[in-house]
C-alpha cells in the first residue's frame, strides 16, 4: 500500500531586508508539499486508519525530509521547523491529521535536525489554492520567540476534493532583527517585578 502522490511542491524564500535594515545574515524559509488521493475517500466512515498510516507516513517521510533539507541548504542549517496538514472537501480533517501527527511522520523530520521538540501544525479542510500558513519554533528552545515565524505558500490546484495535501517546513534562523525577548526573560522580570512589589507593600 503506497500513496499514490500527485505531486510534490516546493516553496522557498530568502529574505534580506526587514524594516529596511539588511539582515546579518539572509533568512531562508522553506516548504515541501505532497498532494495525494486521500486513501479513505469514497469509504464512508472508516473506524481504523492504523494500516493507511503506518503503511504510507513513513514514505511521505523519507521522501519529504530529504527535498526539505536541499532546500534549506543541509540539516546543520535548519533552526526552525513545523508541519501542516490541509484536506481536501470530501474528506475528514482527520484523514490530514493522520499523516502528520504520527512518529511514523514527524520523527524523519526531527531525526534529520537532531531535535526531540514538538512540531508546531495546522490542520484543516480546504480546496485548490488555498493559502498553507503554519507555524515555525526552534528545533531546540521551545519558548525562543525569536525563531516564531510562518512558512506561507500556495497550490493552485491543490488539494482536489478528494486529495490531501501535506507539507513540512523549516527555516535556517529565526526573525531578523528579533526583538522581544522571550518567555524566559518574561519569567525573569515577572519575578523580579513581583519582587518589588512585595518589598513596596
Amino acid at each position: 500500500m503506497q500513496p499514490r502522490v500527485r505531486k510534490y511542491v516546493s516553496h522557498m524564500e530568502t529574505i534580506l531586508v526587514e524594516g529596511g535594515k539588511s539582515a546579518e545574515r539572509p533568512l531562508r524559509i522553506a516548504a515541501v508539499a505532497a498532494v495525494f488521493e486521500n486513501p479513505w475517500a469514497g469509504r464512508g466512515f472508516v473506524q481504523d486508519l492504523r494500516p493507511e498510516i503506518h503503511a504510507m507516513a513513513p514514505v511521505l517521510g523519507q521522501e519529504m525530509v530529504p527535498q526539505l533539507m536541499e532546500l534549506l541548504g543541509g540539516a546543520e542549517k535548519v533552526e526552525a521547523f513545523g508541519k501542516a496538514a490541509i484536506v481536501g472537501v470530501n474528506g475528514e480533517i482527520e484523514h490530514g491529521s493522520a499523516f502528520i501527527h504520527t512518529l511514523r511522520f514527524g520523527n524523519y523530520l526531527r531525526e534529520a535536525v537532531k531535535s526531540a521538540e514538538f512540531i508546531p501544525f495546522i490542520n484543516t479542510r480546504g480546496g485548490p489554492g488555498q493559502l498553507v500558513t503554519f507555524p515555525l519554533k526552534s528545533i531546540s528552545e521551545g519558548g525562543a520567540r525569536s525563531h516564531f515565524l510562518s512558512a506561507e505558500f500556495c497550490v493552485a490546484d491543490a488539494p482536489g476534493p478528494d486529495e490531501i495535501l501535506i507539507a513540512i517546513g523549516g527555516a535556517t534562523g529565526g526573525r531578523p532583527h528579533a526583538r522581544i525577548g522571550d518567555r524566559y526573560q518574561d519569567m525573569e522580570d515577572l519575578d523580579t517585578d513581583q519582587t518589588k512589589v512585595s518589598e513596596l507593600s
